[in-house]
């Protein structure tokens, strides 16, 4: 018998999938926006702080507004990547718009696959599905390792129905998205919060954080550009906008490169988050001072 964690996502996504699409996202974005500030006190409170970065000066009123989007955006999040993998192609490219495609396509005609480098904004899990079913193309993905291992098992299997090739946040990860790189997949990571702790100081909407070395670490060993890329709630559909490419500099000395590239990465990230800041859902601490705050 499963119980604990793993056997409430379960049933979550037993649920959602008893439900129309349509009606499970509204369902989750509804409730999550009503409940999820009282039940989630603490993830609440800091989505605030994140809300203030991107807004300084901003009233009560407005924050409390930005953090039930961000609630609201989280919910539909989860119920969407449970539905998506019994969503067809033609449903999915209906649903999905793209601008700047052509960035992506520049790389792949160069042989390689393009870096992606997202924040935790809107439903990106779309932009995989995309990707794959509507394109054609291989989209490979690192994840962060959850306890208990079961719970991670699980949710692996469910990104791989949606067709993405999952790598475990680790050691070998760098040389295994080295290696889709080079066989044109397309690379996407997550780049607005450094789970791993070891990596890059950055400004970040007005202070010094760490983001992760990945986009950039990868981009030098294969020469390939980093596109800074958001994917939108737009109604019941989604649009993604993938940005210019940050370029690699190989005649540069490699932690400079790697600290230019990520600079310039979070600037791209600010731009991308402040034009739709209710559906950024990082609920976790992301600079030093967030530390300092009572949890």
């Amino acid at each position: 018998m499963v119980s604990g964690p793993l056997a409430v996502y379960r049933t979550a996504a037993a649920l959602s999938g008893a439900v129309p699409l349509g009606v499970a996202a509204r369902l989750a974005e509804g409730l999550a926006r009503r409940l999820g500030p009282t039940l989630m006190k603490g993830q609440a409170d800091q989505l605030a702080r994140h809300m203030v970065r991107v807004h300084p000066g901003i009233g009560s009123d407005e924050v409390d507004a930005l953090v039930r989007g961000g609630f609201g955006s989280y919910g539909r999040f989860w119920v969407e990547l449970f539905k998506l993998p019994s969503v067809g192609a033609p449903t999915v490219g209906k649903r999905f718009k793209v601008e700047g495609y052509g960035h992506i396509q520049d790389v792949l005609d160069q042989g390689r696959g393009p870096i992606l480098a997202l924040p935790h904004l809107g439903g990106w899990e779309w932009a995989a599905a995309w990707l794959g079913r509507v394109v054609g193309l291989q989209v490979t993905a690192v994840v962060e390792r959850l306890e208990p291992p079961d719970l991670f098992d699980w949710f692996v299997s469910v990104r791989s129905n949606n067709g993405i090739d999952v790598v475990p946040l680790g050691p070998e990860a760098v040389g295994r998205l080295v290696k889709a790189v080079r066989q044109s997949n397309i690379v996407c990571l997550l780049s607005d919060r450094d789970v791993g702790g070891n990596g890059i100081d950055v400004e970040f909407f007005g202070e010094t954080t760490s983001l992760p070395a990945g986009p950039a670490l990868i981009s030098r060993r294969t020469g390939t550009p980093i596109l800074p890329t958001a994917v939108y709630y737009d109604g019941a559909d989604h649009h993604a906008r993938v940005m210019g490419p940050i370029i690699p500099a190989p005649e540069v000395r490699l932690r400079d490169d790697l600290v230019r590239m990520t600079g310039e990465l979070a600037q791209a990230m600010e731009e991308l988050i402040s034009a739709a800041p209710e559906q950024w859902h990082l609920l976790q601490p992301n600079w030093p001072s967030d530390l300092e705050q009572p949890q």
